[in-house]
């Protein structure tokens, strides 16, 4: 049987027509209303009734009446047409500003460091937009899932997606409690790690993940072991703050415990450079005004940390 590949007329053609001459019980009234001859006005009724398959109207010189079968298609139809415009005023609302639900996939790591100040930022210049974060590892499909965007790490966004800088490039490095290196002992080369506690990460495809390290310019990769599988970086912070193990995590998460002495960077010679963290979003539709807005807050916070990083920065002659 051969499939039918044209859209079919709309339902809903001749549906405003009706229900305006409905309403004032005259054709030329009715056209009057929505700016269109009377003749074509009486052209989308009859077309309409030869769809539906019943007259609705009953016509005379002098008058225009309903119908049984009119009468009824005027009861459904009207608060459904109704509903229609208000639903189409609610969508054109959030087509033209920003405002509605801005909802974000994003890893549990980067809420406290990046978000946080961010989120704060955003909410108080766009109070009509709500903001969700669902922190969670998994790699979610943002359409299917219902994301507006979502953030990741530069090295997992797809090739299809629009990234946007979130933080500057930083280094992936290992940490260890001083009660830790005090009881096993301070690493020196990479394959010291091999005699070593090392907590590592399941990646949300169920693969554990290996150590990655530059050594003289050279990306290398160890399988490590210990005694603690995490599926997130906060975890394994935590558990390596308890002298559990050595953990390799992103330097911006692990900064203040090194400062506080709670934590004690080694290997620092075979830190590998990460691209850093981006927001993300499908680049095949058009923006809603609300992910724009967070998309030009994050592109304007940006300029402005790199303007104040600048002019921290020594000039070297």
């Amino acid at each position: 049987m051969k499939q039918n590949f044209t859209v079919r007329q709309g339902a809903l053609d001749g549906v405003e027509a009706f229900l305006s001459v409905a309403e004032h019980r005259s054709f030329r009234k009715a056209a009057a209303q929505l700016g269109v001859t009377p003749s074509a006005m009486s052209q989308a009724i009859r077309t309409l009734e030869a769809r539906v398959g019943a007259a609705l109207f009953i016509r005379t010189t002098r008058s225009v009446g309903l119908t049984e079968a009119g009468d009824r298609f005027l009861s459904r139809a009207k608060p459904a047409f109704e509903e229609l415009v208000a639903a189409s005023e609610v969508a054109r609302d959030l087509g033209q500003r920003p405002a509605g639900l801005l909802r974000l996939a994003v890893p549990r790591a980067v809420v406290p460091i990046v978000l946080e100040p961010l989120i704060a930022s955003f909410c108080a210049d766009y109070p009509e937009v709500e903001v969700e974060i669902a922190a969670s590892e998994e790699m979610v499909d943002l359409a299917t899932a219902g994301f507006d965007a979502g953030v990741r790490m530069g090295q997992f966004i797809a090739a299809d997606m629009v990234a946007v800088r979130l933080t500057p490039p930083f280094r992936f490095i290992i940490v260890g409690s001083p009660a830790y290196l005090a009881r096993c002992g301070r690493p020196e080369r990479p394959d010291d790690l091999r005699h070593h506690a090392c907590l590592r990460l399941r990646r949300s495809n169920g693969a554990i993940a290996l150590w990655s390290l530059n050594d003289s310019n050279r990306a290398i990769e160890i399988a490590v072991s210990g005694p603690l599988i995490a599926n997130d970086f906060p975890t394994m912070l935590g558990a390596a703050v308890e002298g559990v193990g050595l953990a390799q995590v992103p330097a911006p998460i692990a900064t203040g415990l090194v400062k506080a002495g709670k934590l004690v960077q080694v290997l620092e010679p075979f830190a590998p450079m990460g691209p850093g963290v981006f927001l993300y979003y499908p680049g095949h539709r058009q923006l809603m005004p609300k992910l724009r807005a967070f998309i030009d807050h994050v592109k304007a916070r940006s300029n402005a940390g790199n303007k104040a990083r600048t002019r921290r920065s020594p000039i070297v002659s």
